[in-house]
């Protein structure tokens, strides 16, 4: 029996000439349809909303159990970034004495770590969404696009976290240092990178949840890929370093570049951004987010029968 959602129930009962198989004694033969209510390629988003509780109470869920029973608890989820950006300030900055375009390298370091911690652990989510959630699924029906939709959440409560320590420093050094950094008056275009941050994580996502389904390989190569593509992305380098434009064109065509750089550009004045950049950024996160949310879909129909 397939189909996730709440299905309906055909019944299709054959009974021609039923006063004579009642006559002869036998049972009206009965045939049971069941199927899902909506094609695969439509998402009912007021279902989702429904389901609203059930998603704060996953929110709830990581967030409290993620560090349970650990001594430092939720400072892990600053240490972690905060280590790192001094791990890349020391082998970086003054060991290998790569230029952060005058930005004081601490400051260069973060902003980028910051994003893309973010970026990642909604990406690694929504990856896990089913595979990690069988026993609950198996069990009760939900909407599965809530467990993504709760990881996004439930790291944007991590990020809100890690930005409150990052702008600490940023204004140490903005008000406290001899550091030129201009911050630009559209710093308000922050929050809707931060929202790009969350939407191309999910459909990527997306993308490896419902290929993990038949591929299982791709949940052990993913921590893998993830490291490969976070030194693809202009975070313990700027992307001024790639002069050359056909290398520079590849670089574009990594979404996470332009939110980088532009994060970096808004807070300090000192950033490559560009209008290819940007269209190459944007466009494929609504390409990764859409067909993401359309492969998903078709893939959790079936999930359940196929474990």
């Amino acid at each position: 029996m397939t189909g996730t959602k709440s299905a309906r129930i055909y019944l299709n009962t054959f009974n021609n000439s039923a006063t004579q198989q009642l006559s002869n004694g036998s049972i009206p033969m009965q045939h049971t349809h069941i199927k899902a209510n909506q094609a695969w390629w439509k998402i009912d988003w007021r279902e989702i909303l429904d389901y609203r509780d059930l998603l704060f109470m996953l929110v709830l869920r990581d967030l409290t159990s993620v560090y349970k029973q650990t001594i430092l608890g939720p400072l892990w989820f600053v240490i972690q970034p905060l280590i790192t950006s001094v791990v890349f300030t020391i082998i970086f900055g003054t060991v290998a004495k790569v230029p952060t375009d005058g930005i004081p390298q601490f400051i260069f370091y973060m902003s980028g770590t910051v994003f893309w911690n973010y970026f990642q652990g909604c990406m690694t989510h929504s990856a896990s969404s089913l595979g990690s959630n069988t026993s609950l699924m198996t069990k009760v029906y939900f909407p599965r696009l809530i467990i993504p939709l709760s990881g996004a959440m439930s790291n944007l409560a991590y990020f809100g976290l890690n930005l409150i320590m990052f702008f600490g420093f940023y204004f140490y050094f903005l008000f406290f240092t001899t550091a030129t950094m201009h911050p630009q008056v559209n710093l308000i275009f922050l929050p809707f990178l931060v929202l790009q941050c969350a939407l191309l994580g999910i459909g990527i996502g997306l993308w490896v949840a419902a290929m993990t389904i038949k591929y299982r390989d791709l949940r052990f190569a993913l921590p893998f890929l993830i490291s490969i593509w976070m030194y693809a992305t202009p975070i313990v380098y700027p992307a001024s370093l790639v002069v050359n434009p056909a290398m520079r064109l590849v670089l574009c065509m990594n979404p996470m570049t332009f939110i980088v750089e532009s994060v970096r550009f808004l807070l300090t004045g000192t950033g490559t951004v560009t209008l290819t950049c940007a269209m190459l950024s944007i466009g494929m996160t609504i390409f990764f987010l859409v067909t993401g949310l359309f492969l998903f879909n078709r893939a959790q129909r079936t999930f359940v029968d196929m474990i």
